[in-house]
């Protein structure tokens, strides 16, 4: 079984494939019309996740190549959530279909339930993501540290989690994770991020001057430490 996740924005393509693989779903991935197209003929995935916005043909064309070619199941997403794109996407033959934002268990969900529809074992799914000890739930709003400290974090902290759980062991740029976190360009600032990270490293009892966890990259960002 394979999934092929299609999304022009590297960081949402990034935490919607973590979440799938930490599920137990096999991942392939694609940003852009032509690659995904590639993608699709030689993987021939089980199902097809599909963004609307994409550079070198939109997702509505990609769906109808797609379904004329293959029954699996399309899901479709997409940031404007207006009526008519819903109306479009399900007559060129999509599945189903999720507005941006969405949480991980409802997206997980969905994909359970068309692969059970289309005759496809599917993989038991959580909407718990893990690196290392920390095991961050999305839906829940919790943050587990090993097998007895369980936190509360906020939303803006789960936003600002799943980027660096999505890219861990790897220094993530000041400027993805405003964008991530407050949601468009020019929605947060560098001070803001900063009181967020400071309230977290708190929260979890991470010392930034020998950080267990968040790791600042001086002049970068920050890292999660795998």
């Amino acid at each position: 079984m394979k999934l092929l996740v299609v999304d022009d924005d590297s960081d949402m393509l990034a935490v919607i494939s973590f979440a799938l693989r930490q599920a137990g779903f096999p991942v392939v991935e694609a940003n852009s019309y032509g690659t995904a197209l590639g993608m699709f003929h030689s993987e021939q995935p089980d199902l097809m996740i599909l963004d609307i916005n994409l550079p070198g043909g939109s997702g509505f064309e990609l769906c109808d190549v797609m379904r004329r070619e293959s029954t699996a199941p399309i899901m479709m997403l997409t940031a404007r959530g207006e009526e008519a794109d819903l109306v479009r996407a399900l007559e060129l033959g999509a599945d189903d279909y999720l507005t941006k934002p969405f949480s991980p268990r409802t997206l997980i969900a969905r994909v359970k339930a068309l692969l059970r529809r289309a005759g496809v074992e599917g993989a038991a799914a959580t909407s718990a993501t893990q690196v290392g000890e920390l095991v961050l739930d999305a839906d829940s709003l919790t943050l587990k540290i090993g097998t007895e400290r369980e936190l509360r974090v906020t939303p803006l902290e789960t936003r600002l989690l799943q980027l660096l759980f999505a890219n861990a062991g790897l220094a993530v740029h000041t400027d993805r994770l405003l964008v991530h976190v407050w949601g468009h360009r020019g929605g947060g600032d560098r001070q803001l991020l900063k009181q967020l990270i400071h309230r977290l490293r708190q929260k979890i009892g991470d010392d930034p001057e020998k950080p267990r966890w968040l790791e600042t990259i001086p002049s970068v960002g920050y890292r999660l430490r795998s």
